[in-house]
């Protein structure tokens, strides 16, 4: 199996479509990585899935450090990119930088991503000629969901379409390897894909792009509602519940752990 890297994945639009994921920890960073996953996002979604948060926006940078380290541990050849959390860019470009630095340096990513067009234009291409690779994030970008009022569609009036056309295209010429594309129109994304000479990966945005992400506990059923997007390719809460259940009542019956002859 090879190891992905930022000039595979430009290699592959256009040939071949990627399905890529989230992960947070080592173990299930290893489970995908050894099923060939091209790309592992330890994203700040690890707010809701796996440190109880509401939302994205108390995602620290050092449980992201944590955790995206975890991931390196964990996957041997996909390309790990570390998702920037809210606070850690937009306070200054200096600040942005050492952040990044360190999710490389100290954490072991390969890349970063960051929310933002073309007011972190200039941020990106900074980042890029500093020898950083970065990944982009247009349309609905969920650090921005207070502004927004609740997690919506973007890109639906022409105005606004228009926009993430500007700003899609101001991360590519900044030097951004790929862009990912959230819950925006499909023939936007389409367009998008088309026109664009990086790497388009959706969420929500349809079938034409040239990559995917899926939350990986939505994808495993690991959460019982996902959005409507997604899909479930298994239901792991189900067989963990059913397991934890087995185990309680095992211990409560006598059974676990059984008597020995010693």
């Amino acid at each position: 199996m090879k190891k992905w890297n930022v000039a595979a994945i430009r290699a592959a639009k256009g040939k071949t479509k990627l399905g890529c994921c989230t992960a947070y920890d080592a173990c299930f960073a290893r489970l995908a990585d050894e099923a060939g996953v091209p790309v592992l996002l330890v994203g700040d979604s690890m707010g809701n899935n796996t440190l109880g948060y509401s939302n994205t926006l108390p995602v620290r940078m050092e449980e992201t450090l944590s955790a995206v380290a975890a991931v390196s541990r964990g996957a041997k050849n996909a390309l790990v990119v570390a998702d920037l959390p809210f606070g850690s860019y937009q306070c200054g470009d200096d600040l942005a930088m050492a952040n990044a630095v360190r999710c490389l340096k100290e954490a072991g990513a390969d890349a970063v991503k960051l929310e933002g067009g073309e007011e972190y234009a200039s941020l990106i291409r900074r980042m890029t000629s500093a020898g950083i690779p970065v990944l982009g994030h247009v349309g609905m970008m969920p650090q921005s969901v207070n502004a927004y009022g609740g997690f919506k569609v973007q890109g639906k009036t022409p105005d606004a379409a228009e926009k993430i056309v500007r700003d899609a295209r101001a991360v590519e010429e900044a030097g951004a390897f790929a862009v990912t594309l959230e819950c925006v129109p499909h023939a936007l994304a389409s367009k998008l894909t088309k026109d664009l000479s990086i790497v388009t990966i959706g969420i929500g945005a349809g079938p034409d792009c040239d990559a995917q992400w899926l939350v990986m506990h939505d994808l495993l059923g690991l959460n019982d509602n996902v959005p409507k997007f997604a899909k479930k390719y298994a239901s792991i809460a189900d067989n963990v519940r059913a397991a934890f259940s087995c185990y309680v009542q095992e211990v409560s019956d006598g059974i676990f752990p059984p008597k020995s002859d010693s």
